[in-house]
């Protein structure tokens, strides 16, 4: 049998504000969209006692076992809705680390999206959101992978059809942990996306929004503020933002050969760091 090929794109935070704190969690709401940087995730059934699950690439060290994919599928044994199934998996992991771009989150959901429509796994919407939300918060995104609106009670609302970007990607040789820089939230801020609607993608919009974690992050890590400050300043870009709690940062363009030049003067610059250029989709 051959493996189905499954493209699991980046996620990216154009914009991210904390609005309070439940018990357990943080309440956000966020302006997201996907970008065309992609995990390639190779899936077939098996006759095995055991599911074989393989990361390589360029960012497949260091994954724990107890991943986003294995949780994934211990949860649905546990449940019962593999009927004995066993599944090789391999996941070439071009998507960083510790980003901000959801690559473990992301490859989770697309396999459990590719269960679904295969329909090895039938279960109801509520049993779904479920599962999603047992292994990580942002997992239920990627399952539509469209641009959407996060509100902060949790809902979300998916857009398409509308103004794309060119986007510089960028990532120090360090990652953020996003425990550690949401354990360091003092203050909230008043929900301002509780109307969502496709001018909120809009760049007039989407320059006066901003993420809430930039100050926390860049205060941890003051080398990140320089490299923003160097986009901003040196690269002409439409505006720059952090994604999700770190460690990348995003450079927003409406021309594909700007963005270019942008990744060839940050490479010059920044030798060391991983840069590539992509564009929303």
């Amino acid at each position: 049998m051959n493996f189905d090929k499954i493209k699991s794109h980046a996620k990216i935070n154009v914009a991210l504000n904390i609005t309070g704190k439940t018990n357990f969690f943080h309440k956000i709401e966020s302006i997201i969209s996907f970008i065309s940087l992609h995990d390639e995730i190779f899936i077939k059934e098996i006759k095995s006692k055991k599911h074989k699950i393989l990361f390589y690439g360029e960012f497949s060290k260091n994954i724990s076992k107890n991943n986003t994919v294995s949780k994934l599928l211990r949860l649905l044994e546990k449940k019962k809705f593999l009927k004995n199934k066993k599944f090789h998996i391999k996941i070439k992991k071009n998507i960083p680390n510790k980003a901000g771009f959801g690559g473990g989150s992301m490859n989770a959901s697309n396999i459990l999206k590719y269960l679904l429509k295969k329909k090895i796994v039938k279960i109801n919407e509520k049993e779904i959101k479920n599962i999603c939300y047992l292994i990580g918060s942002d997992v239920i995104l990627g399952l539509n992978s469209s641009s959407a609106i996060l509100k902060s009670k949790n809902e979300i609302k998916f857009f398409k059809n509308f103004e794309k970007f060119y986007v510089l990607l960028v990532k120090p040789n360090f990652g953020c942990s996003t425990k550690e820089i949401y354990s360091n939230v003092k203050g909230y801020s008043k929900p301002q996306f509780r109307k969502p609607n496709k001018k909120m993608f809009k760049l007039n919009f989407l320059k006066k929004t901003n993420n809430s974690l930039e100050a926390i992050a860049f205060s941890k890590y003051p080398k990140l503020k320089s490299i923003k400050l160097y986009l901003e300043n040196s690269l002409k870009p439409l505006f720059v933002r952090m994604t999700g709690s770190g460690s990348a940062l995003v450079a927003y363009y409406h021309s594909k050969d700007i963005c270019k030049n942008a990744k060839k003067k940050f490479n010059q610059k920044y030798k060391n760091y991983w840069c590539i250029a992509s564009k929303t989709i």
